[in-house]
């Protein structure tokens, strides 16, 4: 997975005064939990743009003082009015600890389905994935060419050795639905047979 790097300071006091001058600052108060004791940070608030704003999802490489510590966003808080970030947890990460995470679905192929009118739904856009850092996929791939008008794609079909998704097996991930078009399509072709005939 990739890794997005935030050079962050130690932070000395974490009183809300302290916490207001650095958000006066431009800066977010961070915390990276999962170690020994948590570790107060702050970071530029342009710093999380990447590993906020994006579709994707993206390990982080938190730089204090020359050290690096590998982490994932956990938790954000964001300003009711301004959407400005308040605060942001990570959660430290451990090569031999696994770690669960929301992966996003990337759908590939052309379904047989929608070729013949049907109207594809993606159901489920994240999937919740347990898995060591090593391990964690960018995104899961779901294959939808074989999906026909009325079939469903479950999460069942997206199992991988190398990491567990925390879904029950009947979660539908995408399916091929029936559209108006196609059903006023097949009304039409009936009763051009009923004619015929």
């Amino acid at each position: 997975m990739k890794s997005i790097t935030i050079e962050g300071s130690k932070r000395e006091s974490v009183g809300k005064k302290a916490t207001k001058a650095l958000r006066n600052a431009d800066k977010v108060p961070c915390v990276i939990y999962g170690g020994d004791q948590p570790l107060h940070f702050a970071a530029e608030a342009k710093s999380f743009r990447n590993l906020v704003y994006t579709p994707n999802v993206y390990t982080a490489s938190i730089e204090i003082d020359g050290t690096k510590i590998p982490a994932i966003l956990q938790d954000i808080q964001f300003h009711p009015v301004s959407d400005k970030i308040l605060h942001v947890d990570f959660y430290r990460l451990f090569d031999d600890k696994e770690v669960t995470m929301n992966i996003p679905v990337r759908l590939v192929g052309s379904s047989k389905g929608v070729m013949s009118g049907g109207a594809l739904r993606h159901n489920i856009r994240k999937l919740k994935v347990k898995a060591i850092p090593a391990n964690l996929p960018d995104f899961i791939e779901a294959d939808i060419t074989e999906l026909g008008i009325g079939n469903k794609l479950y999460v069942t079909e997206l199992k991988n050795e190398k990491y567990t998704i925390l879904h029950p097996d009947n979660t539908v991930v995408a399916q091929v639905r029936m559209s108006r078009n196609a059903s006023k399509i097949e009304d039409e072709a009936e009763e051009v047979t009923e004619v015929a005939e």
